[in-house]
């Protein structure tokens, strides 16, 4: 357990790390020079924790080791955050991207679904449920959508190019269940291994 949740009251932050860089190897992700995930794969979470609101060091390494970070960045953390902290882009210029709180309609028994597209060699993106609505529309590389409004069920999301109806990702079985949050993250690259597929999470709610 983290030292940082004590002492600041009942207004901590929620913050968790998402390892979403292409090429990067197994990393180890230190808080201030405290261990906050050790050997976290390509496409793995680790769980959330509370944070005191301020600001810190986030330092990524190859796990193992704690030589030439691979990422040395700071972080604002704010009173009631939820935040995912996600590796993105590929090894040679990789960095970290806060994925926090967007703009969500508060209506009982819907669920409630965003996209994060972080793909580094992927176009602009539209995303859409087979048969049904465009929920998102001119995606580009490291933007983070509003939640929609849906009805609870499972999906099939296609993924295209934006202003065209070439389908380049199928995202079957999305489980989206009453009154819960997600995120639907695009990974990988296009054409080239890891290949371009999704990760489905589910947020912390207010």
């Amino acid at each position: 357990m983290m030292e940082y949740e004590y002492g600041c009251g009942m207004r901590p932050a929620h913050v968790r790390v998402f390892h979403a860089s292409p090429d990067a190897p197994p990393v180890d992700v230190y808080l201030d020079n405290y261990p906050i995930a050790m050997n976290l794969a390509y496409k793995s979470f680790t769980p959330y924790f509370p944070l005191c609101p301020r600001r810190y060091a986030v330092r990524v390494f190859p796990a193992g080791t704690m030589e030439k970070p691979l990422i040395d960045q700071t972080v604002e953390v704010h009173p009631q955050d939820l935040i995912t902290l996600a590796a993105v882009g590929r090894l040679a210029d990789i960095g970290l991207l806060p994925v926090g709180p967007s703009a969500a309609p508060r209506i009982y028994g819907k669920a409630f679904v965003r996209f994060v597209h972080l793909s580094p060699n992927a176009p602009q993106v539209d995303v859409a449920v087979q048969g049904g609505p465009t929920l998102f529309q001119n995606v580009g590389y490291k933007e983070i959508t509003n939640y929609q409004a849906v009805d609870p069920g499972i999906y099939t999301l296609e993924v295209s190019p934006a202003g065209t109806s070439r389908v380049v990702l199928l995202i079957p079985g999305v489980n989206l269940e009453a009154n819960r949050y997600y995120t639907v993250y695009a990974v990988g690259l296009v054409g080239q291994q890891p290949p371009l597929e999704a990760v489905l999470a589910l947020d912390m709610g207010w």
